[in-house]
């Protein structure tokens, strides 16, 4: 692994931030200063030191995020504010991205990582990763909508969804609006509303609650995130079974 990475994978900032970091500071790898970004390291075996402080390299970061309102989930972008905004200076890294993708207008758990194999077991249409969403509809939710979802939907573009598992937590009839929770195993396109539009419905809002069997932490605000625990860690491995 080149210096600058295993230094910017420890929490140093950007490639352009460590090479000041590299100019200025202290950097030793195996008791010799280096100051080439390129120079390569074995970030196992070799002891890498920041003005004597021993750098410890972790591979795989995993985060679980309250996504907001109006912030994109993407890596970067130059008209929006991304989910990687969010982090701290100290927590941000390059290679990290958001697992899936929740719409502008959608809130709730998203998962950050740069374990690329994770995002794969947790996304494959072929693992049927379950999750929960709860949302506001306009409209008056039924127990043949119900049973519709159960089915399977075909929705716009006339792509067939598999069963979805819808339950109405209540119903306002003044308002004409409904609670419900809808869990769903796929990850199409604007899913769970076009799923709602193909029964005469609208989705007011959407927040995903589950993914994986990985809840939202309740303590977390909008915009606040925090390190999966291991034993959530491992909860979101068991898809790859």
């Amino acid at each position: 692994m080149r210096l600058d990475k295993l230094i910017s994978h420890c929490g140093y900032g950007s490639r352009k931030e460590v090479k000041e970091i590299l100019k200025k500071e202290n950097v030793e790898v195996n008791g010799k200063r280096v100051k080439d970004g390129k120079f390569s390291v074995n970030e196992v075996s070799d002891n890498v030191t920041l003005n004597g402080e021993v750098l410890e390299y972790q591979k795989y970061f995993y985060y679980m995020l309250h996504k907001p309102e109006g912030v994109i989930s993407a890596t970067e972008d130059n008209r929006h504010k991304t989910v990687l905004d969010l982090l701290s200076r100290e927590d941000y890294r390059d290679d990290l991205f958001p697992v899936g993708r929740l719409d502008k207008d959608t809130t709730g758990l998203l998962i950050l990582t740069n374990d690329g194999q994770l995002s794969h077991n947790l996304l494959s249409p072929k693992k049927h990763v379950s999750k929960c969403y709860h949302a506001l509809i306009e409209g008056i939710v039924t127990e043949e909508d119900v049973a519709k979802f159960k089915e399977g939907l075909v929705i716009s573009g006339d792509e067939e969804c598999l069963p979805g598992y819808l339950t109405i937590v209540s119903v306002d009839e003044k308002l004409e609006q409904s609670r419900i929770d809808v869990v769903i195993s796929e990850g199409k396109y604007h899913q769970v509303k076009r799923m709602f539009e193909a029964v005469g419905k609208t989705v007011m809002t959407l927040h995903r609650h589950s993914m994986g069997g990985l809840i939202l932490d309740a303590t977390l605000s909008k915009g606040s995130y925090r390190k999966v625990t291991p034993e959530e860690l491992e909860q979101l491995q068991k898809q790859k079974l």
